[in-house]
């Protein structure tokens, strides 16, 4: 192919209707809680007493409030993480809350987390691992029809369903367990079937890992990417080499890959697909609570850092925070939540509604304002056209005050000075054909700045 073909060939990848919905709500909670929360474990062994899970203090309504305070606008739980543990009233296994001294065994912790988001306007999601320490199904056949019946619980029951998180970790071997092969296939095509409009994340066609658990994203994010075999978060022409190339696979996942959409790393494939990536970190240093860990609560600089790092950045972002033994958040968690949701606010109230125009090409844009004192660009490309701007820089007069790399759905340009002016251009420097911007925010300087 001509590099002109290329280029219409990767600007002809756009993403589908759940993508496109994900985009305009790209903050949300993971909420890790279960078995861990009592035990101090991250993963659970799945041998610990359903005795001991009893939340004296819960308040779903506490979580939620806080979460929508911070900006969020969505919250998925771990309804059944590595340990097998259900929090929800499930009739495919014993070993659930209804085994548990919570509410006299008759609680159901999905049902009060998908109630408190309704009430406070968020959007329900669900984790369930497809690794089950517990289950004696687990390395038969028979698991994957277990796991579907799970599944088929949590998305027939809780209303609307916004996201299903699927996590690929797996240590049977070192359980002296058999391998279970996840019907990945079924699952997708399940949820689907339930619940039409989920995001599905992780292991996942909707959805791609960032790569690290650590809030870091690549300088240059992009959408377009080769087509990936979903499930082992690997290009799929890298799953169909020879053996030895097989084996290397094993031990390296291409969403690692600090370059996985640029021309000339797109140039050695030939199919490609729409595949956004997802910045996940827990606002502690563990998923789950962890008494000891009070002091390692990100600092607002740092969740700020990271939330400009991914919102802004052309990523979408899912900020953990996990309840303690009582059922409650930690106050310090609390507080930097509603620190986070004021910075957003004020960043929110100082958008100037600006006049822009564009030269034919599409490739200058003009944007004026009342003269003032500004200090960050909020951008985003029409992605119904594809991802497409390769570089850009913002000038005022002849100074350049930010050059930046990929838009795409979202890109927050935050100047390193504050600049008093009536009229700021920005220009496009590559693109992948004529670029196709919809949004163009100036923020007047007043917001908190890192």
């Amino acid at each position: 192919m001509t590099e002109n073909e290329r280029l219409e060939l990767y600007t002809s990848i756009v993403p589908n209707e759940r993508q496109l919905k994900i985009q305009q709500m790209p903050f949300y909670a993971f909420i890790h809680y279960g078995m861990n929360t009592f035990t101090g474990r991250e993963w659970g062994k799945g041998t610990d007493s359903p005795e001991i899970f009893n939340p004296k203090a819960q308040d779903t309504d506490e979580w939620c409030r806080a979460i929508k305070n911070a900006g969020m606008k969505g919250v998925v739980l771990t309804c059944k993480h590595h340990d097998g543990f259900c929090l929800w009233q499930t009739e495919t296994t014993e070993y659930s809350i209804k085994n548990s001294p919570y509410k006299n065994g008759r609680g159901d912790v999905v049902k009060e987390v998908s109630d408190s988001c309704r009430k406070y306007g968020l959007k329900f999601g669900v984790y369930l691992s497809p690794w089950d320490r517990n289950s004696k199904l687990y390395g038969t056949e028979a698991y994957n029809d277990f796991y579907i019946e799970q599944l088929t619980e949590l998305l027939t029951n809780y209303g609307e369903i916004f996201m299903l998180w699927l996590d690929g970790a797996c240590g049977a071997k070192a359980d002296g367990m058999p391998k279970q092969n996840y019907d990945f296939e079924r699952i997708w095509k399940t949820a689907l079937e339930l619940q039409p409009g989920i995001v599905m994340s992780g292991c996942a066609p909707d959805i791609r890992w960032v790569g690290n658990e650590s809030g870091k994203a690549r300088k240059s994010e992009w959408n377009v990417v080769p087509k990936f075999q979903y499930e082992l978060q690997n290009i799929a022409d890298n799953c169909q080499q020879d053996d030895d190339f097989k084996k290397f696979q094993k031990r390296c996942q291409d969403v690692l890959l600090e370059d996985i959409g640029s021309r000339e790393f797109l140039s050695k494939y030939d199919e490609f697909m729409w595949y956004p990536a997802e910045v996940d970190v827990s606002i502690r240093l563990g998923w789950f609570y962890h008494s000891l860990q009070f002091f390692s609560v990100k600092s607002l600089r740092r969740l700020m850092e990271i939330y400009y790092g991914s919102v802004g950045s052309n990523c979408l972002l899912i900020l953990n925070i996990p309840p303690n033994r009582k059922g409650r958040f930690g106050k310090k968690d609390i507080k930097r939540l509603e620190e986070m949701g004021h910075w957003l606010r004020k960043e929110n109230e100082s958008v100037i509604k600006s006049r822009f125009t564009a030269d034919m090409d599409n490739t200058v844009y003009s944007i004026e304002f009342d003269k003032q004192s500004v200090d960050r660009l909020r951008l985003s490309e029409d992605t119904t056209k594809s991802q497409r701007v390769e570089e850009f820089e913002i000038l005022c007069g002849e100074k350049s005050v930010f050059k930046g790399t990929v838009i795409g759905f979202s890109k927050i340009a935050v100047f390193d000075e504050p600049i008093v002016t009536d009229r700021l251009t920005l220009v496009i420097g590559k693109s992948r054909k004529t670029p196709c911007l919809n949004k163009i925010e100036v923020c007047k300087t007043g917001a908190y700045r890192l």
